[in-house]
């Protein structure tokens, strides 16, 4: 089950306080972004966010899952609690690295 647009509004309006907070439709489900860097899949009306050292101690007792086949485990963010949401998405916006630049392909012509 893809998530709702209901759902990804929701999302935003419980991080709009931490920056500048923008979702990304992909393959049925969303990312977050949250001042140009990537900080949640929101697969499955679930928002999960990387499991990282800075998060250890605050997300200790959340729940953990797969965002997608194949995928790392990730905590699963209770979004609902506002307060927690935007710590652990204003650490994430802080240690997480910009996305690189995709390379243009460029076309050679042979003379």
């Amino acid at each position: 089950m893809a998530c709702s647009q209901d759902y990804i509004e929701f999302v935003c309006s419980q991080l709009a306080s931490v920056g500048i907070v923008r979702p990304r439709r992909m393959m049925g489900d969303y990312v977050v972004y949250v001042d140009e860097k990537c900080v949640i899949l929101a697969c499955d009306e679930l928002c999960y966010v990387k499991k990282l050292p800075e998060l250890a101690e605050l997300m200790a007792e959340a729940e953990c899952g797969f965002p997608y086949p194949g995928a790392k485990e990730h905590y699963i963010l209770d979004i609902e609690h506002r307060e927690l949401a935007e710590r652990v998405v204003g650490i994430l916006r802080d240690v997480l690295p910009y996305p690189t630049p995709k390379k243009r392909k460029t076309t050679t012509t042979i003379k």
